[in-house]
């Protein structure tokens, strides 16, 4: 084996139950130790720190704080931006560095400390926490929401995916309560496998039957109980280093992982412009070009973690890579980002450090899929107690082609995706759609009561309905 191989030999988690628990860089710091002292590496002698963002705190300097803290002096920090794939793209930076002989070892840490932030808001009490950035930088997007999406209210989440989440059940065939109830069994073995996680956020076993009642509804069809729970307080760290170094340090073979491939792709950046709304053209490719990297098939995993912010993201996946939603093998080895948690961009890294942990404790190969944005932004990343493969680099093996988008229109189009916002207390505010209009796609609200209560009724993908536009926001009626 090459001595510059890159492997995994150091692994750290930390979830703080107890609110107000300590800010990220505390977390940053005490995970850091850890998966160092995991990987018998002293942290002062890192040569690459990396941190994915944090939605929780803007320092000035995170990566220089998180290095003055362990007393490092490291030749190379970066600090990524936002998306769920920064993790992975992290890891894979370093493995290369690693493989080039650029540095020896690496380490990449996250946290959040979402949960505490809420627990001081509701105290009325500003965050104590230290070196804030004067003045606070911009968001860490890659690219900013569209702004005819901005204009129809649409940028969170739980209203983008909910808007593919439809669009997947028509093209299914599924009706209303057949989708889910098929989220509820799809969801239910997830439960499980969080309630045995220490780490796990929520670690209460859920029936497929009160999966699919749900609780209150969030972005419909989505309930609270089926999508990511982002208020958290969690935290890991992964070591990577040369094979050189960790023959030097004493780290035996049964305790290191190698990354034996990966890929990174995109489908649209927009929802409306995906050409198939329900599905993705990206992660086919993506994960074709990490098992190729890897010299390994689906049917060679013992282990699965498919990124599971909602439900759509799983389906869309198991769909592309030819996956059994209730493969025996589960499709998570944490519990996954409803129920493990789901620390904004960070989870990742959590589900890498397990999926690291199970591979040292019962040898095998294990997948670890990454998503970003809106289904945007993908990787696969085959991890294995066996050496082998060629990792591969962040350059997109595949980008998909947009349909336009039409911002302002009025006249007839046929709905291909839709959600129905609801507040806190339950009840539906708005809807928004995405419709087939002439020359491409059309976002759109809808405001009436009685046809918010139409559209939660029954299947309204391929309805017909009219938009009038006052230049900016586009609003249906049918």
């Amino acid at each position: 084996m090459d001595p510059r191989t890159p492997c995994l030999i150091g692994i750290a988690q930390r979830t703080v139950r107890e609110q107000p628990g300590p800010e990220p860089l505390d977390l940053w710091a005490e995970t850091a130790r850890a998966a160092a002292d995991d990987a018998r590496l002293p942290a002062e002698r890192l040569d690459s720190i990396q941190i994915v963002y944090t939605d929780s705190w803007q320092y000035d300097s995170p990566v220089g704080r998180l290095a003055e803290r362990l007393g490092a002096t490291p030749r190379h920090r970066a600090y990524s931006k936002v998306g769920g794939t920064a993790p992975q793209l992290l890891i894979g930076e370093a493995a290369a560095r690693i493989a080039a002989g650029d540095i020896d070892s690496a380490l990449v840490t996250g946290a959040e400390a979402l949960a505490t932030r809420r627990a001081y808001r509701q105290a009325g009490e500003h965050v104590p926490w230290s070196h804030p950035a004067v003045p606070k930088p911009p968001y860490g997007w890659e690219r900013p929401p569209h702004p005819s999406a901005l204009a129809h209210g649409l940028f969170l989440p739980v209203h983008t995916y909910a808007i593919m989440e439809t669009a997947w059940r028509a093209a299914a065939g599924l009706a209303v309560e057949e989708e889910m109830r098929d989220r509820g069994r799809m969801m239910a073995p997830m439960t499980e496998v969080a309630a045995a996680n220490p780490y796990a956020w929520r670690r209460t076993v859920r029936t497929p039957d009160e999966l699919a009642r749900g609780d209150r509804f969030v972005g419909w069809p989505y309930t609270r109980s089926t999508v990511a729970v982002l208020e958290v307080d969690q935290a890991a760290a992964v070591v990577l280093a040369a094979s050189e170094l960790a023959d030097r340090l004493g780290v035996p073979a049964e305790r290191r992982v190698y990354l034996r491939g990966w890929a990174y792709g995109e489908d649209t950046w927009e929802v409306a412009a995906r050409p198939v709304l329900g599905a993705s053209e990206a992660i086919g490719k993506v994960a074709e070009a990490a098992f190729l990297r890897a010299g390994l098939g689906l049917d060679d995993m013992d282990a699965l973690d498919i990124y599971s912010c909602f439900a759509v993201a799983l389906r869309q996946a198991c769909d592309a890579i030819g996956l059994d939603p209730l493969d025996r093998h589960g499709l998570t080895v944490t519990g996954g980002l409803p129920y493990a948690g789901g620390p904004a961009s960070d989870y990742v890294l959590h589900s890498t450090a397990t999926m690291a942990g199970l591979l040292r404790a019962q040898s095998g190969h294990g997948l670890v899929s990454g998503v970003g944005m809106h289904l945007t932004k993908h990787t696969y990343a085959v991890w294995s107690s066996e050496p082998g493969g060629r990792p591969g680099s962040a350059a997109p093996v595949f980008v998909a082609k947009e349909v336009p988008l039409v911002d302002a229109f009025d006249g007839d189009g046929v709905v291909a995706g839709y959600t129905v916002a609801h507040g806190r207390d339950g009840g539906a505010q708005r809807g928004v759609l995405v419709a087939e209009v002439p020359g491409g796609r059309a976002y759109a609200v809808v405001e009436r009561a009685e046809l918010l209560a139409d559209a939660e009724s029954r299947e309204l993908v391929g309805q017909r309905v009219r938009l009038v536009s006052d230049g900016k926001v586009n609003v249906a009626t049918w």
